[in-house]
């Protein structure tokens, strides 16, 4: 599991950051990416990374400004040209129904694919096998949500020494085993495979917020995540501006890093008015107060 930005940018693209979206990437557990915001010209990004289109199979939009969400139909129409067949499944607020399906119908754009839109409240939004996906209303001049990513804890490793120690060799007893299940041997022995499993492996925590001001539910939501993207809009002598336009300082982001038990704070959605190395200034003011803080990059990727 990693994560890439696609854009990193707020209001608007510049030179050096594009408007804002974010690629959670799930390869290696389920073989798919899911997009976080489709802001303008997103396509345009994905085209210098490895993630094929195809393999989004689902985008949650955290508000309807246009710098989160204007790349979307363009997205959407390009995937049926890239051999993109399977169901994509879209989250976000009350409207974005609305805004695809009339994109779609006055842009005469055809998919090839089944599109199925789920205009959210919060609470728990997904779940399957794998993961569950909350959702929470945050602060900001429009209902902006934020999501918290749980993968669920998966079975320890079968251990397989203190099978053979107790002379059961390798073969389909294993399988049943290691899935815990209650086997007979043939000497009438009867093993439970919780027995032979190894401490369970605990699933990550992602937390990507939406444009917010400094509130609680931001810190429910990262409640010990792994990773934390929080937007940082401002630096600390903007602080006022920040709470006028309803956006977050470095320094409100990792106090909310620092009170949600974070492992790692990532800033992203960075004003133009930041440029060249105004950037360090940006993570030495929220590395003040939590130590483990990067600044996203356009392309920057990020190991989970």
């Amino acid at each position: 599991m990693d994560i890439q930005f696609l854009g990193t940018g707020a209001g608007m693209p510049a030179k050096t950051r594009n408007v804002t979206s974010i690629a959670l990437r799930l390869l290696e557990e389920r073989g798919a990416v899911w997009l976080f915001d489709c802001g303008e010209a997103t396509q345009h990004q994905i085209l210098h990374t490895t993630i094929k289109p195809r393999k989004i199979e689902k985008i949650f939009i955290t508000h309807m400004h246009g710098d989160h969400i204007y790349g979307l139909p363009g997205l959407l129409g390009s995937r049926s040209f890239q051999a993109g067949e399977e169901k994509l499944e879209i989250y976000g607020p009350k409207g974005i129904a609305e805004y695809i399906e009339s994109s779609l119908r006055l842009s005469r754009t055809y998919v090839n694919y089944p599109i199925n839109i789920h205009e959210i409240e919060e609470g728990l939004i997904f779940e399957d096998s794998q993961f569950t996906v909350e959702a929470k209303l945050l602060e900001h001049g429009i209902p902006s949500y934020g999501y918290r990513i749980r993968e669920k804890d998966t079975a320890g490793p079968l251990l397989v020494d203190d099978l053979q120690s107790i002379g059961v060799k390798p073969g389909p007893l294993y399988k049943k085993l290691k899935e815990g299940e209650t086997v007979i041997l043939e000497d009438g022995r009867i093993l439970n495979g919780r027995d032979f499993l190894g401490p369970e492996k605990q699933g990550k925590i992602v937390t990507i917020l939406g444009d917010t001001r400094i509130c609680r539910k931001s810190e429910e939501l990262a409640a010990d995540a792994d990773v934390l993207v929080h937007e940082a809009t401002f630096g600390v002598a903007d602080e006022a501006l920040a709470y006028e336009y309803y956006h977050s300082t470095t320094s409100q982001a990792a106090k909310i890093a620092v009170r949600a038990n974070v492992k790692k704070l990532i800033l992203t959605h960075i004003s133009a008015r930041y440029q060249g190395n105004e950037a360090d200034i940006l993570l030495k003011e929220a590395r003040d107060l939590f130590e483990n803080t990067f600044v996203a990059a356009d392309f920057s990727q990020y190991s989970i």
